[in-house]
């Protein structure tokens, strides 16, 4: 049978794929697992004190990598993928679903047009509280863009709150 598929296809079957497993391990896998009932509870850690709002009203500088996450974008989507881009990153950062963007930001990524994004940029992040009465987060993150001459050597780095 082996010669007949090397003839008809001109490619070997991998060699020796069930040989080396045994009958015992070839019939499991890993979904015929059932949890082990056995195991010891864990304890849960309960939290003591709560986090004060100051606390979780933080300003940060960031340096985004937009290159990278519109690699492979095609070119009329790229500005808005930016744009997308750094509102999921300031959602990862700063721990908020609610993300606002300044119009200055959106005005330099869409700067040199839809397909040719800056390559990176620099943002400042802000945690600030919501004092909306209807609002769904009691935080929100305000992005805003922050000129530099160049990227090198910069780091994140907390700003005092004006």
């Amino acid at each position: 049978m082996d010669a007949h598929r090397v003839q008809r296809t001109g490619v070997r079957p991998a060699a020796g794929v069930h040989q080396t497993l045994s009958p015992l391990h070839r019939s499991l896998d890993h979904h015929s697992r059932r949890p082990s009932a056995q195991m010891a509870p864990t304890e849960k850690k309960k939290k003591t004190g709560k986090r004060s709002a100051l606390a979780d009203v933080v300003t940060r500088e960031y340096t985004i990598h937009l290159h990278k996450r519109v690699h492979g974008r095609s070119f009329k989507k790229r500005a808005p993928w930016a744009v997308k881009s750094v509102v999921e990153f300031a959602r990862k950062h700063m721990g908020t679903s609610d993300v606002r963007i300044d119009p200055k930001l959106n005005q330099q990524l869409w700067s040199r047009g839809v397909k040719s994004v800056p390559h990176r940029m620099r943002l400042k992040l802000e945690r600030k509280r919501n004092d909306d009465e209807g609002a769904k987060e009691k935080l929100y993150t305000y992005a805003s863009y922050v000129p530099v001459e160049s990227f090198k050597g910069l780091q994140t780095t907390v700003v005092d709150a004006e």
